[in-house]
C-alpha cells in the first residue's frame, strides 16, 4: 500500500477537485494521495471497505487540503449518479476525474458465462462512460478539466484467466480515444494510464499470483516491478497544463515489461 507522500513544492492542482474511484486501498489510494500532495481536493470513492477510505482521507488531509468519504458501487448507474450528486454537495466542481474502480472475473475464455462478462463490463467499461458523462457536464462549468481511466497491459496483450477483464479494458481504451475526440472542444482532456503487474491486494484475487510475480520480476527491462506511487505520478502528470496536449493516449507504465512477450 502507497505510503503517504510529502506535499509537493510547485502544487499544480491547488484549487481542483477530484473523484477517485475505488480510492481506499491500493493503486487508488496512491493516485488519491498523488493529487491530493499536488494541492487538490478528493473524493475518496469505495464500496467496501470503509475503513481503509477512512484511513485515505486522513492522510490527504494530513496534506493540507479536503477530502470526503463516499460510499457507491459505480457499476449500479444509480449509485454512481449519487456519486456525483455527492461531489456536488460536498465540494460545489470537479475537474478531475480519474476511473480507477475495477472488478473482474478471472476464467478461460472458454468458461466466461454471460453473468461474469456483464459483471465484468458493467464496472470496467460502462461505468466510466457514464461516469465520463457525468463528469463531462461538471467540468464545463469549470472552463474544462481532465478524465483519466486506469487500464492495464491486458487491454492490448493475451493473458491467462484474463479474457473478460481485458475485453473490458480493451472497450476503456476505445472509449478514452472517443471521449477525447468529443470533449477536446470544452477543454476537457481524456486519457488513459496501463500499469504492469503491481503488487496490490487486488492481485492476490488472481490464479497463479505468485508464478506471475516472479515472470514479471524476472522480465521487467527496468529490473524490479512497477509500484503504484510511480503509476500515480504519470496520472497526476496527465492532469497537468504541462500534459494538455496529450490526448485519447493509453500510457504504458510497467517498466519495460511488455517490451518482450507475455506468458
Amino acid at each position: 500500500m502507497a505510503d503517504r507522500p510529502t506535499a509537493t513544492v510547485a502544487r499544480e492542482l491547488a484549487g481542483k477537485v477530484a473523484l477517485v474511484t475505488g480510492s481506499g486501498r491500493g493503486v487508488g489510494r496512491a493516485i488519491a494521495l498523488r493529487l491530493a500532495a499536488d494541492g487538490a481536493d478528493v473524493v475518496v470513492n469505495f464500496f467496501r471497505d470503509r475503513r481503509s477510505a477512512e484511513r485515505t482521507a486522513a492522510d490527504i488531509r494530513a496534506l493540507g487540503v479536503r477530502a470526503h468519504i463516499a460510499k457507491a458501487h459505480v457499476g449500479d448507474p444509480e449509485q454512481q449518479r449519487r456519486l456525483f450528486t455527492e461531489v456536488d454537495e460536498a465540494f460545489g466542481a470537479l475537474d478531475l476525474f480519474i476511473a480507477n474502480a475495477a472488478q473482474g472475473v478471472f476464467r478461460p475464455a472458454l468458461e466466461v458465462d454471460a453473468r461474469a462478462w456483464d459483471w465484468t463490463h458493467d464496472t470496467n467499461a460502462r461505468a466510466f462512460l457514464l461516469g465520463a458523462q457525468e463528469a463531462a457536464a461538471r467540468m464545463a462549468h469549470r472552463g474544462g478539466g481532465a478524465i483519466v481511466a486506469i487500464s492495464s497491459i491486458g487491454a492490448a496483450r493475451a493473458m491467462p484467466y484474463y479474457a473478460t477483464v481485458g475485453a473490458s479494458k480493451a472497450a476503456l481504451e476505445a472509449l478514452v480515444r472517443s471521449l477525447a475526440f468529443e470533449l477536446a472542444p470544452r477543454g476537457i482532456v481524456v486519457n488513459a494510464v496501463a500499469g504492469g503487474v503491481i503488487e496490490t491486494d487486488a492481485l492476490r484475487h488472481y490464479p497463479e499470483r505468485e508464478r506471475l510475480l516472479e515472470w514479471a520480476r524476472a522480465h521487467t527491462v527496468s529490473g524490479r516491478l512497477v509500484t503504484a506511487d510511480e503509476l500515480a505520478g504519470v496520472v497526476a502528470w496527465l492532469c497537468t497544463e504541462e500534459a494538455r496536449q496529450i490526448r485519447g493516449q493509453t500510457i504504458v507504465v510497467d517498466g519495460g515489461l511488455t517490451l518482450g512477450g507475455l506468458p
